[in-house]
């Protein structure tokens, strides 16, 4: 039986450039722990229309240099000055793989990739009697009960503490390969269960090609961030319930609150390096961009709406 073929693929911020490093250790891991092929895709956005570094002209194009060596030579790499966001990545990542792989997953600077992840997912593929799936990954404990059914089960039934940066349970608190792995190298079964309806965030979707070649993907009005929650309400539209398989068992480390998240952007010095939200907020467009995305979303299906785009942000 031939192995399922993937394609994973991130996009980086020019200010991303420390935090990655733990995310390829522990994408290569997993590529040498599958015997199939692994199609790797990176985004180096090295645009200054919304932050501008605090770095000089050199130090900063610098940071071409150490990304593209980060990666290494077996990677997909392409390097941008224009304004690309998440949203913009990940909607031309999933038109540009979907005929050449199988299995598309969505990788994220501040993710840790258990490495179990390509052989679980062969096996699941290979299984299955559906083209058209998503799957996700234990996680840590959230924020609310809704998230419950993705929650890790050595983590969901831990508080919520908000603000926690000290229990490694917490959503806030930052975890190593080390400690994800202690958790990974008890599984000796696969916990395999069904989520029904949908409930993702983006970090580490898995999505079979056939989800993509139906016409499901994250819509052009979502122009910077809620594209996970987009993409789920288009799935659901041209697709309905299609399974959500969920490896329950197997921890994928999302580090959302890294201190390496923003590094050498100008305005955001004084500003405490745990407080990520404080840090964004600093720039008058965050708050615009993020509430037109949010209200695009909600009315993709309105048809008396008109999107909102970055020239309604950047409006005097």
């Amino acid at each position: 039986m031939n192995k399922t073929k993937f394609a994973i693929g991130c996009l980086v911020q020019w200010y991303e450039v420390e935090m990655i490093i733990e995310y390829i250790e522990t994408l290569n891991e997993a590529i040498n722990e599958y015997e199939g092929d692994v199609l790797v895709d990176v985004t180096l956005v090295m645009n200054q229309d919304l932050e501008k570094t605090s770095l000089d002209r050199v130090e900063f194009l610098n940071i071409k240099d150490r990304v593209r060596g980060l990666f290494g030579r077996n990677v997909n790499y392409r390097d941008t000055t224009e304004l690309h966001t998440i949203a913009d990545y990940r909607r031309e990542f999933n038109e540009r793989y979907c005929n050449k792989v199988d299995v598309l997953v969505w990788g994220e600077s501040d993710m840790l990739v258990p490495k179990q992840m390509f052989t679980s997912l062969d096996t699941l593929h290979q299984n299955v009697n559906t083209t058209k799936y998503l799957a996700t990954f234990g996680i840590c404990k959230m924020w609310d009960n809704s998230w419950k059914p993705l929650e890790h089960p050595e983590f969901t039934n831990k508080p919520f503490i908000e603000g926690d940066t000290e229990n490694w349970w917490s959503l806030r608190y930052i975890m190593n390969k080390d400690e994800m792995n202690q958790f990974n190298d008890k599984v000796t079964d696969l916990e395999v269960s069904i989520i029904s309806p949908h409930k993702f965030n983006g970090c580490g979707l898995v999505i079979s090609s056939e989800v993509i070649k139906s016409g499901v993907n994250i819509p052009k009005s979502i122009f910077f961030v809620h594209e996970d929650t987009a993409f789920m309400m288009m799935t659901q539209k041209v697709l309905g319930n299609i399974p959500q398989y969920h490896f329950k068992n197997i921890l994928l480390v999302h580090n959302r609150k890294h201190f390496n998240k923003r590094n050498h952007i100008l305005g955001e010095e004084n500003i405490s390096k745990t407080d990520i939200g404080a840090q964004r907020k600093v720039h008058k467009w965050y708050e615009s961009a993020n509430k037109f995305c949010e209200e695009n979303v909600y009315n993709l299906f309105n048809p008396n709406w008109k999107s909102k785009t970055w020239k309604d942000v950047f409006i005097k």
